[in-house]
């Protein structure tokens, strides 16, 4: 291995770790959505997995194509930035719609309280929130799918292509491995941190505030470029 890969190999390692962190669409709709729709930990972390491979592997698909057709870099950073667009428009969609229903649902479960030999008893009328959007974890992989790794390919994938194609797989692996475990871990340290958490008082919002979040976290993507 060359002094150039081996300089874009802790290159890739930086980037996707500091492009991760300093996103927070990256593992806030896991956190959200996990508490909110009780999800397990293995389920939280396999899901963490299956659309974090979505999201780097889409790009990496996309940076080889480039390559090895010769398109110019700045086609495909153009590319990657509409895709982008599509990415954080799909989560202000979906974390509003989300929002919408569990409210509607909120509302809809509304207390009725009976009298039962001379004591009242009080449940909750309707289906429990936690079913709202059943097909969630795929339609967050699709948008996962859409979003782009952004520093991957100009700052990662051409420059390695100036060595050999060994070195454009090799970063290219550094760098998605890198971007899973950041995703992953984040969102497991806050899996735990929950559980050590009594939010029984606010467990009944939890779907509000998850599609909440994800609205916000879209519109931070969209027009705060986070």
């Amino acid at each position: 291995m060359d002094e150039s890969i081996k300089l874009l190999s802790a290159t890739a390692v930086s980037l996707a770790f500091m492009h991760t962190l300093l996103g927070p669409d990256h593992y806030l709709p896991f956190i959200v959505l996990s508490e909110a729709k009780k999800w397990s930990t293995k389920k939280t972390m396999l899901i963490t997995m299956l659309c974090g491979l979505g999201h780097v592997l889409s790009s990496v698909l996309l940076g080889f194509i480039g390559i090895a057709a010769g398109v110019a870099l700045s086609k495909l950073v153009g590319i990657e930035e509409v895709r982008g667009s599509i990415a954080a428009w799909l989560f202000i969609a979906f974390g509003l719609i989300y929002m919408i229903i569990s409210i509607y649902k909120l509302h809809k479960n509304k207390e009725h309280t009976h009298s039962h030999f001379g004591v009242e008893h009080t449940h909750i009328d309707g289906s429990d929130t936690d079913e709202v959007v059943k097909t969630t974890p795929w339609i967050i992989f699709l948008i996962f799918v859409f979003g782009p790794c952004e520093p991957l390919i100009p700052l990662v994938m051409y420059p390695a292509a100036q060595s050999d194609i060994k070195g454009v797989i090799w970063v290219s692996l550094i760098f998605s491995l890198v971007t899973i475990a950041t995703m992953m871990t984040i969102v497991f340290i806050f899996k735990m941190g929950f559980s050590k958490i009594n939010l029984k008082s606010i467990e009944k919002y939890n779907n509000v505030i998850a599609g909440a979040v994800i609205f916000l976290a879209g519109m931070a993507i969209q027009f705060l470029g986070l």
